[in-house]
């Protein structure tokens, strides 16, 4: 609960902050409602739907109501999806007014002593430093690796943890050695005749945990006649930064990707994380109110696209035969890949290419899994409710693999299945992942029919 006095700073702050014409853009038509997770999983609570809670915001900013602890849990339950954006008549900017008010909210109280510790550990000590996030990953290969963890499961010590903590740690992928992961590329040629140069945007956790599939993204544009530049000075996108109230320091982080892909001249900026994407894209606004880094931060932000995307626009499930054994596939949208990148089509038009495989359309597949960053450990109970919905509709696909664009939709998938049980008939996979074993699968073929 904040105290009077911050809660008068907070109240002034949205005065003078938060964008009085964005939230008068919203015309409260109710486009929005059927869109939002949280509205329809809360029993339609106008304040957990975008349409209330901006008329919050705005109240909050005309001294109409003070920011108490019931506005703050309306902001925090919210997921930062964005599914209201695409649908919305005006073209309301939602997830910018969301970041703002939380960014407001954050700056202007008092966490607890273990709070703030951990805040700062987090959002100062460890993400913005790579080679932190590299050896804190290498003691949970450590974990993986001794039979540490074996032992850990096997004597309950799981069990002090919620449900959804101890399920997620069962999920977590082999996490590579930190001797394999000191050894990254800084440059790999094309396969071929160079069609086009790619940077690629390798992430703090994506270059970590989820290694392999940063190896599989880059055979593929290799694949596809992309020559690749890895610059080494990039830095952690600021997403978990810029959505959780840190917003200072997700600038400081966007102006470091900035300045190292600059150097690069490349065609192109290759992301594999629809969450990193969303937020790469969105530099331009963040750095808004310095005039010369909107301007650089505009230039950086036209060459973002997707490795989906990239690999559509070049052609490549026509230039190289895709094929798998008989299975069937669905896909979950990474939210901020479709509703901040819109990149919907091209991850369904790749998958629909690989031969042998059935592709089925899952219904709301557009439809936030409840992962949202670290939103399934901080709101578990309503992310439960939304990802048991999710894997109701992934059922009646009956597919064998649900492909994901995202690594937190990807752990969220992995948790959905280990709670429905299904580990052993059903699997999620990233669409890297998935498309080079499609097409070293039609290689393997071929060379064994010569």
């Amino acid at each position: 609960m904040s105290t009077a006095i911050e809660r008068q700073k907070i109240q002034s702050e949205f005065s003078s902050r938060m964008d009085e014409d964005e939230m008068l853009n919203c015309m409260r038509c109710g486009f929005c409602l059927p869109s939002c997770p949280t509205y329809i999983t809360s029993g339609f609570k106008e304040e957990h739907s975008p349409r209330g809670r901006i008329a919050l915001m705005k109240a909050v900013a005309d001294g109409l109501i003070e920011p108490d602890s019931d506005v703050e849990r309306s902001l925090d339950l919210c997921l930062g999806c964005r599914a209201c954006e695409p649908v919305c008549p005006s073209g309301v900017n939602y997830g910018h007014l969301l970041e703002e008010a939380r960014d407001i909210i954050s700056q202007n109280k008092k966490y607890s002593l273990p709070v703030k510790a951990i805040r700062k550990t987090v959002f100062h000590g460890l993400f913005p430093h790579q080679e932190r996030m590299t050896a804190a990953a290498g003691l949970l290969s450590v974990y993986q690796r001794t039979g540490l963890q074996t032992a850990v499961r096997k004597i309950g010590f799981m069990k002090l943890f919620p449900d959804s903590l101890a399920a997620m740690e069962k999920v977590l992928p082999a996490v590579p050695s930190y001797k394999d992961m000191k050894k990254r590329p800084e440059k790999l040629p094309a396969h071929g005749k160079p069609v086009k140069k790619a940077a690629f945007f390798s992430g703090c956790l994506m270059d970590t945990i989820f290694m392999g599939t940063n190896d599989a993204t880059m055979k593929l544009l290799q694949m596809a006649g992309c020559e690749i530049v890895i610059p080494k000075s990039q830095a952690c996108c600021g997403a978990l930064h810029g959505h959780s109230g840190e917003k200072e320091k997700a600038r400081e982080l966007a102006k470091r990707n900035i300045a190292a892909f600059e150097e690069t001249g490349a065609d192109y900026i290759i992301t594999n994380a629809g969450g990193c994407g969303a937020f790469l894209v969105d530099y331009d606004h963040l750095l808004k109110d310095e005039p010369e880094w909107k301007i650089r931060a505009e230039s950086f932000t036209n060459k973002i696209k997707d490795i989906s995307q990239i690999l559509f626009e070049l052609d490549f499930h026509k230039n190289h035969k895709l094929t798998l054994p008989h299975q069937i596939l669905t896909y979950q949208d990474s939210c901020h890949l479709r509703n901040v990148m819109k990149t919907a089509a091209a991850p369904r038009m790749l998958l629909g290419s690989i031969t042998g495989a059935e592709y089925r359309e899952m219904k709301d597949a557009d439809r936030c899994c409840g992962s949202a960053g670290i939103y399934n450990i901080v709101e578990s109970e309503m992310s439960m409710q939304i990802l048991d919905y999710k894997m109701n509709q992934a059922r009646t696909t009956e597919a064998a693999v649900i492909v994901t664009s995202n690594p937190g939709c990807l752990l969220q998938m992995k948790l959905g299945i280990e709670r429905e049980g299904a580990a052993g008939h059903v699997k999620a996979v990233h669409i890297a992942d998935l498309l080079l074993e499609a097409a070293e699968y039609a290689a393997a073929g071929a060379q064994t029919a010569r």
